[in-house]
């Protein structure tokens, strides 16, 4: 039920991470046995590192928790299943990323295709229980995540995004001489008009990538 992609076991090259992943597992086993439902389902839980190498990440994109409700946490941050109404914050990412690249989104709301390109869409835990924000934030995820992070920063030349203020909370752990990092308010409807909109950190992100000699990232892939 818990297994880190091998590459990043290599990557992340840490001896507590199986002691950490193990005690995780039990807690998620039980409270499956108690009848709860854990969002995303088991297969989804590393989906976002599974679909890039470490060493492929140009672009980190922190999110909290995973959605709570049903038919919408599919393993990346921000980003729903298939054919599922977008949640509010999806829907002003997408108002943002029309704005700032000057171009009509159509996109089903699984990021999938942009995460191949070298985007990490991370929450910081990876789990969540059904209706219940914020249930898991002290089961041992934030070590895992947290050391993601870190290391990623080492590789230098990666751009951070960080939306609102548990997202800005993170900075501390990025070397802000080699890498880019852009904050915002958080694209909820309760703060996006803040500094969310009008923040432009699409543009602004891929043309950081082109100054390190990176391409750009596609953000308008269905």
């Amino acid at each position: 039920m818990i297994c880190l992609p091998e590459d990043w076991q290599k990557f992340l090259n840490n001896r507590q991470l199986e002691k950490r992943l193990l005690s995780i597992k039990r807690i998620l086993e039980k409270e499956i046995k108690e009848g709860k439902t854990i969002f995303p389902n088991s297969r989804n839980i590393f989906r976002s590192l599974e679909l890039i190498a470490p060493e492929k990440v140009k672009v980190v994109i922190i999110g909290q928790d995973p959605y709570h409700n049903f038919n919408q946490a599919n393993g990346l941050a921000f980003s729903v299943s298939k054919d599922q109404p977008f949640p509010p914050s999806l829907k002003n990412i997408f108002l943002e990323m029309e704005k700032d690249l000057n171009k009509k989104i159509s996109c089903n709301g699984d990021f999938e295709k942009i995460a191949k390109q070298g985007v990490l869409f991370l929450n910081s835990f990876l789990t969540v229980e059904a209706h219940k924000p914020g249930s898991h934030k002290d089961i041992g995820w934030e070590v895992i995540t947290d050391l993601i992070i870190t290391s990623l920063s080492k590789q230098k030349n990666i751009a951070f995004i960080l939306w609102g203020n548990f997202a800005k909370n993170k900075k501390i752990l990025i070397d802000l001489k080699h890498n880019l990092v852009l904050t915002s308010s958080h694209p909820s409807p309760f703060s996006a008009n803040i500094s969310f909109f009008g923040s432009r950190p699409f543009s602004k992100c891929n043309s950081y990538l082109y100054s390190v000699g990176k391409d750009p990232i596609n953000w308008a892939l269905d």
